[in-house]
């Protein structure tokens, strides 16, 4: 006897679209963690759960996705200067708050030490480091605007810069794993610097 029973036709399930904005933070992560040179397409695309080719299509290039990640971390995950740097507090004080903040900042999260764009500063990729550059030229120029409401135009530079190197070297010395309290030590030794330097210039 035959068996006339028709089986219901199998249903594919239909995958999830992808979500290219949940993609860019996965890969900010991953670019923030080993930075842009060690990140391989074939990274990307396990993390991202996808192939090559739909990560091409989503965005572009991994120079695309990186400078999507990049200005992601400056709007969402940088350190909030203006705040810290406002009108009517002590510069050094201000300043030195800012050292200070950094180092709990580069600190917070094991997987994600240090800046993402100052390390990207230091990668061999040129392309990438011209887009950390861009993208760290506005954090720079607050920095040197808020001393030079502070120093005379000739101590300008010279202030700046020495914020500014600290500010890297709390980046670098993050990454290689020194501890919260290691560094927020050695702001505290650089702000004493700058209360010497603010109270030589003072009139």
């Amino acid at each position: 006897m035959e068996n006339n029973t028709i089986s219901p036709p199998v249903t594919r399930q239909r995958r999830p679209a992808f979500d290219r904005e949940k993609g860019v933070e996965i890969a900010k992560s991953l670019f923030h963690a080993r930075g842009y040179d060690a990140v391989s397409i074939a990274d990307l695309t396990q993390a991202l759960e996808i192939n090559p080719p739909s990560l091409y299509a989503a965005y572009g290039s991994k120079l695309a996705l990186f400078e999507r990640a990049l200005r992601s971390y400056r709007s969402t995950d940088f350190l909030n200067i203006e705040k810290i740097l406002r009108p009517g507090r002590p510069p050094a004080e201000a300043l030195t708050d800012l050292m200070i903040a950094a180092a709990r900042h580069y600190t917070k999260d094991p997987a994600t030490r240090g800046c993402m764009i100052t390390e990207a500063l230091q990668g061999d990729d040129e392309q990438a480091c011209t887009l950390a550059t861009a993208l760290a030229k506005g954090p720079r120029e607050q920095i040197r605007n808020y001393v030079a409401a502070h120093a005379p135009k000739s101590e300008v530079d010279r202030i700046s810069d020495y914020l500014l190197l600290n500010l890297r070297g709390l980046s670098a010395y993050a990454r290689l794993g020194y501890t919260q309290k290691k560094l927020i030590d050695c702001a505290r030794t650089a702000g004493r610097a700058l209360e010497g330097e603010f109270t030589h210039l003072s009139p």
